[in-house]
This record gives C-alpha cells, sequence and structure tokens, in this order.
C-alpha cells in the first residue's frame, strides 16, 4: 500500500494526456465565459458557529483501503441531503479509477443544493485547474506531497484568478512549511498518514499549533464522532472534512446532525 500515491499519480498522469485530447486546454478556456461564478467556499468552511464547526460533508463511493462504503450512489441524493442536515460544503470525489468518483458528480450536486462544491482530487496540471472550473468547482484540493512548492504557488494563484479557493493538504510540519511559503489561505491537515495509510487524530492536534493565526484549518480522515468534532473545535479548527463516517452510517442526514447538530 505504501506505493499507493504514487499509483495514482502515475495513472493520473495517464488519463491526463486522454483528457487533453479529448478536451484541449484551450477549447477549456473558451466555454468557461458560459459556466456560473463560483460560490464562496472560503466564507462557507470559516464562518463561526455556535458550540461545532463546519462540515464539509464528502460524496465517496469507494475507499482504496476499504473497498466500496456504498453500492448505489446517489449524488443528487446526497448533497441535497448534505445541505437539508446543515453541512456548509460539499466535497465530489472525482478520481475514477481508485475512488470510483467521477467529474460528473460536481454538477450534479451544484445542480441539488447551493452550497459550495470542493472538487477532491489528485491535480497535478494546470489542465486540471482550469478542468477544475469548467466543471463547476467552486474550490479545488491541492496536495502538497505530489506538488513542488513552485507549481504548488502557481496553482494557488491560478485557482484564485479563477474565482476558486483551494484547500491545501498538509500531512506534516514540513509540509505545512510549504504550503504557508505558497501563501496557502486555507490548510488541510489530512490525518492519514501517507507512509502507512494510519489515521491518527492528534496529526491535527500536533500541526495546528503551528499554523499562524488567519489561516482557516480544516481536518481530514478519521472524524467518526461528536466527540471528535467537539475536540478539534475547541483545538480552533473551522471545519471538518468528513466522508466515510456518512457515507456508511445508513442515514446520512442523521449522521451530519449527530455530529453538528
Amino acid at each position: 500500500m505504501e506505493n499507493l500515491l504514487a499509483k495514482i499519480v502515475e495513472n493520473k498522469k495517464a488519463e491526463l494526456k486522454e483528457n487533453k485530447s479529448r478536451l484541449s486546454l484551450k477549447e477549456i478556456k473558451v466555454q468557461l465565459r458560459d459556466v456560473e461564478p463560483p460560490r464562496n467556499f472560503s466564507k462557507a468552511i470559516s464562518e463561526p458557529k455556535e458550540n461545532t464547526l463546519n462540515l464539509i460533508a464528502e460524496i465517496k463511493k469507494r475507499s482504496p483501503l476499504k473497498g466500496t462504503l456504498i453500492e448505489d450512489l446517489k449524488a443528487e441524493y446526497l448533497a441535497k441531503r448534505y445541505e437539508y442536515a446543515g453541512a456548509s460544503a460539499i466535497s465530489v470525489i472525482t478520481e475514477e479509477r481508485f475512488f470510483e468518483g467521477s467529474p460528473a458528480y460536481i454538477k450534479v450536486a451544484k445542480n441539488a443544493a447551493k452550497i459550495p462544491v470542493l472538487r477532491k482530487d489528485f491535480l497535478i496540471d494546470e489542465y486540471h485547474i482550469y478542468e477544475s472550473r469548467y466543471l463547476g468547482a467552486d474550490a479545488l484540493l491541492l496536495i502538497v506531497a505530489i506538488l513542488d512548492s513552485s507549481v504548488l504557488s502557481d496553482f494557488i494563484g491560478l485557482s484564485s484568478e479563477l474565482g476558486m479557493s483551494t484547500l491545501v493538504e498538509v500531512h506534516s510540519e514540513q509540509e505545512l512549511e510549504m504550503a504557508l511559503k505558497a501563501d496557502a489561505k486555507i490548510i488541510g491537515i489530512n490525518n492519514r498518514s501517507l507512509r502507512t495509510f494510519k489515521v491518527d487524530l492528534n496529526t491535527t492536534f500536533r500541526i495546528i499549533k503551528e499554523i499562524p493565526d488567519g489561516k482557516i484549518v480544516v481536518s481530514e480522515s478519521g472524524i467518526y464522532s461528536r466527540d471528535d468534532v467537539d475536540r478539534l473545535a475547541d483545538a480552533g479548527v473551522n471545519a471538518a472534512l468528513v466522508g466515510e463516517a456518512i457515507i456508511t452510517s445508513g442515514n446520512v442526514s442523521k449522521k451530519i446532525k449527530e455530529l453538528i447538530g
């Protein structure tokens, strides 16, 4: 499993070539004029909540580690339920081979709900940034572990020019330093180790101490209960990104209300 990230990135490179041959960057830029303006993801996940934090609820069919999480994923239904239950934003996994996600889910979620939608994928090329806006994403995930410093900075700047927020994901203090140098406004702390794939919520409690005031902090992975949410809120986290616990709950509205209600 230690080579999983490398396999995903290699697959993404091959997929990128196919996408470029099917729809060129030039064509995407032309069609951007017809895409509705982005919703304010940054504001949605940072507004103060009484006695809790903001929730980014994820549309996720499969985990490479745990297999299929839900057999019959209905993106439209989930988006509506997420918004109704009080989620501040929706995360949509668009990686197809390993997570069985789909870029089409972005538009489905946008049409079903009025809250912002985050594209969660392994984005490695400028094409992906323009493509995200073309697909309708209001924000996108940038993973520090797969980008060098200059590319990360460029992607953050380009996303901002296109009106999108960037959730910059880190797993360590070293990656946090890169994110801060790239002027990341939203820091996502992933509690899952990329080396062992073990989840430890203490990763957030450790790294958040190194994040300066004025940044928006999101905790990702390993969040299952109201106790987890309360501990994160007490530590100063602005939002939690939760997928598996909601998807596998059997009642997504009830689970969301349990987490933040």
